[in-house]
């Protein structure tokens, strides 16, 4: 394959710390590369590096002859006194850029719900940062480099972008360098990855999923000391050859070394353990939204949360995701149906917004800890907050540090921890995934592992839906709440098909005669199942609730029947659905 760029001995220091020390790579026709490291390892200095953009104290960058190359960083800067059309093409007429089948793609993929004409300065930061995407996609390069390119799209846009990205060039042809914290992500369009860390970077072949595989195997053979990395990433190896059925045939790396790594490790969730101190610190009732609708956003929404119940949600920018977790906190009145939180579920949520801490900007990390609490209780172990707070990526050295000097990642990290440190039984995360990289989402992920309260994550970052919750629930258009018995997959291809883009071929006619009679007598008896298993679900509560609260064996046998009722509820509905659907 031909060569297209590449660095010789780069040598990078700032004030503070050597960034790189001799580095040599080289990128060539066709590869795919990911980009992962800790925050602040030189990962989007690794790009300006590469394109040029900034200059290294030693060693030189050579660029093949020719060769075109476009940039996504995350301080790009359009035009505000640019309206949306111009900023992405330019004064290219029109009927030269809409008879272009990418900018069409483009176009629809991330600008769809956009007026072409409105002016740059009115939009919101994610909606720029999508147009100065779009932008750079419409465009013709033989290299792209991509900084955190995923933020502020959707599952549905982030689900695009790896289409677009898998058909932009051919097999052998063009480059793509791409710096993203998205698992999901880096598995779907990446056939290479490199590590920032250390001043160094070190490669593997395939995706993230190869890269877990391959850096364990590395950790084992060298015996490395860096214990709490290596049970991490073999953690994270059991999740990937043992979690979502859509990802076991994506990894490109050998099953039969896959297997023999994790064999040892246990299950990434005690299940039944987690229900059994979920139930016993929460009780049978924990919140029950019914018939709720709020302005035009939300409609007639009926959902039940039990205890120890992990549910993701996912939805447009815009479906009202935040809205439904403040009705659900409390924070907001609906405009009618109504939310009942149980007498002992406490709330507490990680929200978008990370000026939270603003009010502690004088304060160092250390201080504020201490003054929170001295111990955790992580899967019935006492764990010192010393213990915790370096799980979760501080060093003893940066405990000194004032919160006003912490990162964007920092302060998400430090939230995480203060909402723990309360020892709340209902966890609201609100993309949470924000200015974190693989490493700390890892850790965070291994917390929730082992947290036993009832857990409501809203995501765009598919990965970290599918590791940490068991149902996930969309908001469609039309304001109502749908559970995803297929997962995200599901959820695209309902947005797909509520796009008009699904095959006629698939579209089913409505039944007459014989066809229309049966129907209809299979609707009763799915309405009478459904009715039968009503009753059956309110004597199982009243059991749960009457139950002797430390006979852990019995109540995990109510759990587990409950949870036999709960799959054929939703087999049930699904059916109802169906059949609802024919007839209609």
């Amino acid at each position: 394959m031909a060569h297209l760029l590449g660095a010789e001995g780069l040598y990078l220091d700032f004030p503070t710390k050597r960034v790189f020390d001799n580095l040599t790579i080289g990128i060539n026709e066709g590869d795919r590369i990911g980009v992962v490291g800790r925050n602040g390892d030189g990962k989007s200095t690794l790009l300006k590096l590469l394109s040029k953009r900034l200059q290294p104290n030693d060693g030189k960058v050579t660029h093949r002859g020719g060769i075109t190359i476009g940039v996504l960083d995350q301080s790009d800067v359009i035009d505000p006194g640019k309206n949306i059309g111009e900023a992405v093409v330019g004064d290219t007429p029109e009927h030269v850029w809409a008879g272009d089948a990418r900018v069409r793609d483009v176009i629809a993929g991330l600008l769809n719900d956009l007026d072409w004409s409105k002016q740059v300065a009115e939009l919101s930061g994610g909606q720029r940062r999508r147009v100065a995407l779009a932008a750079l996609l419409v465009q013709d390069f033989d290299v792209i480099m991509l900084d955190e390119p995923t933020n502020h799209l959707d599952v549905e846009g982030v689900a695009w972008l790896a289409q677009h990205l898998n058909s932009r060039w051919g097999k052998n042809s063009g480059g793509l360098i791409v710096v993203t914290h998205d698992r999901w992500f880096l598995d779907a369009v990446c056939n290479f990855t490199w590590e920032v860390y250390g001043g160094a970077i070190e490669p593997f072949e395939g995706g993230y999923a190869a890269y877990i595989l391959q850096r364990v195997e590395r950790q084992r053979s060298a015996a490395v000391t860096e214990a709490k990395r290596k049970n991490l990433a073999t953690k994270e190896l059991a999740w990937l050859r043992r979690g979502a059925p859509a990802r076991t045939a994506k990894p490109k790396f050998r099953i039969d070394a896959a297997n023999e790594l994790i064999a040892n490790v246990p299950e990434i969730r005690d299940q039944a353990s987690l229900n059994k101190l979920a139930t016993a610190r929460l009780g049978k009732d924990v919140i029950d939204v019914e018939n709720l609708s709020y302005k035009n956003l939300l409609t007639d929404i009926t959902w039940r949360l039990g205890p120890g119940d992990r549910v993701g949600i996912v939805g447009v920018n815009g479906a009202g995701k935040t809205t439904l977790l403040k009705l659900v906190e409390g924070l907001i009145e609906p405009d009618s149906g109504r939310v009942k939180r149980g007498k002992t579920v406490q709330i507490a949520t990680l929200s978008q917004d990370i000026r939270e801490l603003d009010e502690f900007a004088n304060e160092k990390i250390f201080e504020l800890i201490g003054r929170e609490k001295k111990f955790f209780v992580v899967d019935k172990k006492e764990v010192s907050i010393t213990q915790l707070v370096e799980q979760l990526g501080f060093s003893t050295e940066q405990l000194q540090t004032p919160i006003r000097d912490l990162s964007g990642g920092q302060r998400r990290r430090l939230q995480f921890l203060r909402l723990l440190f309360g020892e709340p039984n209902v966890l609201i995360l609100d993309e949470p995934t924000n200015d974190l990289d693989t490493d700390i989402l890892a850790a965070m992920e291994d917390l929730l592992d082992s947290w036993p309260g009832t857990l409501i994550v809203v995501s765009h970052d598919r990965y970290l839906l599918e590791r940490v919750t068991d149902n996930q629930y969309a908001l469609m258009g039309d304001g109502h709440l749908r559970h995803l018995t297929g997962g995200v997959d599901q959820y695209l291809q309902l947005r797909k098909a509520s796009l008009g883009s699904k095959p006629a071929e698939t579209k089913t006619s409505k039944p007459t005669g014989a066809a229309l009679r049966e129907a209809e007598k299979n609707l009763s008896r799915i309405e009478r199942a459904l009715e039968k298993l009503a009753t059956e679900e309110a004597n199982l509560h009243e059991k749960m609730a009457s139950h002797d609260q430390n006979d852990f064996d019995g109540l995990s046998s109510l759990i587990a029947k409950q949870s036999e009722l709960n799959q054929k509820r939703q087999e049930l509905e699904n059916e109802w659905l169906e059949t609802s659907e024919a007839l209609a």
